[in-house]
């Protein structure tokens, strides 16, 4: 599967990088905990994802680039969860947003060489596959209407609040994905702008966001944004995520300043995955347990 991700880049003339697994700073992001590692007097985390780095290689002039890199992510362990996966990671200059969604599902199944996906794939908006599963608008239902879409008991409703966010990352994870079918590609697109994390703003609809998820029957597999390129917007967001994390009595971590400052100087517009291929190697395998496809398991 390496080998036909390298052959893949390669053929469409995006060059290799390789950026540090070590830094001193880390994702906001307040779905994901970092791993610390300690060096001498200094305090340094394991990347959750190259994406910083690959940035401002991309602000710095870097022609299109991609990255097969391990990334680290605590408390994250389960069937399709480890907390040390192989990320594949890459970045195209002036693609909008269906180009990169196109060159994801190629790709996808062209690394796919024992699974037969049996039909085409399959996209919708994200308030569409709302509305189409659920009857609901996720852009505008209250607490209440996502609540019982969720089938939520009392202790679940106290547990995620009035967080709208979490209501609909669980309604997409458990009544949403697993409708999927398990023999096509499934791409969500344009979320909400609340959950825009570094990607733009549509221009067309500001109640969302250029980004999108592609999946495999109820598996995500990759996640994918037009970049956002305004550096006091994404400070802005850096900063909601620090308030969002010290709410939720998480490590606060703080803001990259040379992301910022590598905004400052100009990013160019530009498109960006990230497919973690553990997962997708476990899917073209058949089997239904990501521990089953990688040859040491943490601890081991």
């Amino acid at each position: 599967m390496l080998g036909r991700v390298r052959r893949f880049f390669a053929e469409n003339d995006v060059l290799e990088v390789n950026t540090p697994a070590l830094s001193c700073r880390t994702s906001t992001d307040p779905n994901i905990e970092s791993v610390a590692a300690r060096l001498s007097d200094r305090q340094l985390f394991l990347q959750t994802s190259p994406e910083h780095c690959m940035k401002r290689l991309l602000a710095a002039g870097y022609p299109d680039i991609y990255q097969v890199c391990s990334v680290y992510r605590d408390g994250e362990s389960g069937r399709r969860h480890l907390p040390e996966f192989t990320m594949l990671e890459w970045y195209r200059r002036d693609v909008e947003l269906q180009a990169i969604i196109q060159e994801t599902i190629d790709l996808v199944t062209e690394l796919m060489v024992k699974k037969t996906l049996s039909k085409s794939p399959l996209l919708f908006t994200y308030a569409d596959i709302f509305t189409d599963t659920l009857s609901l608008d996720p852009l505008t239902a209250d607490i209440e209407i996502l609540a019982k879409a969720a089938d939520a008991d009392q202790r679940l409703t106290e547990s995620l609040g009035d967080d709208r966010d979490a209501w609909l990352d669980l309604i997409m994870a458990s009544r949403i994905a697993p409708s999927f079918a398990a023999d096509r590609l499934t791409v969500v697109h344009h979320y909400p702008a609340s959950q825009a994390a570094l990607a733009r703003i549509c221009p067309h609809d500001d109640r969302v966001a250029d980004r999108f998820e592609l999946y495999c029957g109820e598996t995500e597999l990759a996640n994918g944004f037009v970049e956002l390129t305004n550096p006091d917007e994404q400070e802005k967001r850096f900063q909601s995520d620090q308030e969002k994390r010290e709410t939720r009595g998480l490590n606060n971590y703080e803001i990259d300043a040379a992301l910022i400052d590598a905004l400052r100087s100009g990013l160019p517009p530009s498109a960006g995955v990230a497919l973690g291929l553990d997962r997708l190697l476990m899917i073209d395998e058949g089997q239904d347990d990501i521990r089953s496809v990688v040859t040491f398991t943490p601890g081991s």
